[in-house]
């Protein structure tokens, strides 16, 4: 891969999660997220996708899994009320 070539934002954020150690993100797509979520796509092979039914419990279950690993806990969510439900397990 040349490093001269620009790559979109979401990328270089794959790049980091992945150069950081993680290996799973939780996650809840929606709106503005959604050129992150098309990225992940096509870094699957390195990083898992676990789709949560909130937001809320995706940052539990990624405080859980940071905690049992001594991995990275991410989340994924979209902005607006999205990112207001992940309030209460980032204050834990």
């Amino acid at each position: 891969m040349q490093t001269n070539q620009p790559i979109t934002g979401a990328d270089a954020l794959m790049r980091s999660l992945i150069s950081e150690g993680a290996d799973i993100v939780f996650g809840y797509p929606g709106g503005s997220i959604m050129p992150v979520y098309d990225s992940l796509y096509d870094y699957q092979d390195k990083l898992r996708h676990i789709l949560v039914r909130h937001e809320q419990g995706a940052t539990h279950a990624a405080q859980g899994y940071a905690r049992v690993t001594g991995r990275p806990g991410v989340v994924i969510v979209t902005s607006g009320p999205a990112a207001t439900n992940v309030i209460t397990g980032l204050s834990d």
